[in-house]
């Protein structure tokens, strides 16, 4: 299942992963993976999680690019929960990530918890255009049919929580991809501010739902 939304002149599918997925472009976009955020909290002094969310968000990432076959993957940033998570990766989790980049034509684009090149040998930019879209990490107010994460969105129907899609006519937001992730409130001012009265919240999960955004 997916939603299709159609922006600026595409058809886009939103995932109910948190994967967004352009199939005339082939093209798979997720963000902020947050890989090794058990790490970087034990090495931090702060809450001691099962350091599973790589190995989890791996295998979700694997599923979405077995189902899609798509060529081209955007990161949006956030891959990693900072530098040095991403310069202490294990060697299985390195090697996972090597063959799914292998043979794909795959882009980092840096986000604010990891500015720095990552050592995987694959692109990384400040954000990346592909007609009609502008993708980056954290969006800006002025821009037009651009495509960011860095909020990690969340929004509530019936009662419980969901990480969710935010769009608008100018823009759509991602919801973090990464298993260890928490969220943004919708109704949050950061969030009301960017996008405009007439928005969605494309709930993600079993059961892919949109509706208005919550405010």
């Amino acid at each position: 299942m997916h939603h299709a939304l159609f922006f600026h002149g595409e058809t886009l599918h939103l995932l109910p992963s948190g994967a967004l997925y352009w199939p005339a472009r082939e093209t798979l976009a997720v963000s902020d993976l947050h890989l090794g955020k058990s790490e970087r909290l034990a090495r931090r002094g702060g809450t001691l999680l099962p350091p599973y969310e790589t190995q989890a968000t791996l295998e979700k990432l694997d599923r979405d690019l077995d189902h899609t076959a798509a060529e081209t993957v955007i990161c949006l940033g956030d891959s990693f929960d900072d530098l040095a998570a991403a310069e202490g990766i294990d060697e299985a989790s390195r090697l996972w990530l090597t063959r799914l980049m292998a043979g794909r034509d795959w882009t980092w684009i840096t986000g604010n918890h990891d500015p720095g090149p990552i050592d995987l040998g694959v692109t990384h930019r400040a954000d990346l255009k592909l007609h009609p879209f502008t993708f980056r990490h954290i969006a800006k107010p002025e821009e037009t049919a651009e495509i960011s994460g860095h909020y990690h969105p969340k929004a509530r129907l019936a009662g419980q929580s969901k990480p969710c899609f935010l769009a608008d006519a100018q823009r759509l937001i991602l919801p973090a991809y990464g298993i260890y992730t928490g969220g943004l409130r919708s109704h949050d001012a950061a969030l009301t501010a960017l996008l405009a009265k007439d928005a969605l919240a494309i709930l993600t999960g079993p059961r892919v739902l949109a509706i208005p955004m919550p405010r």
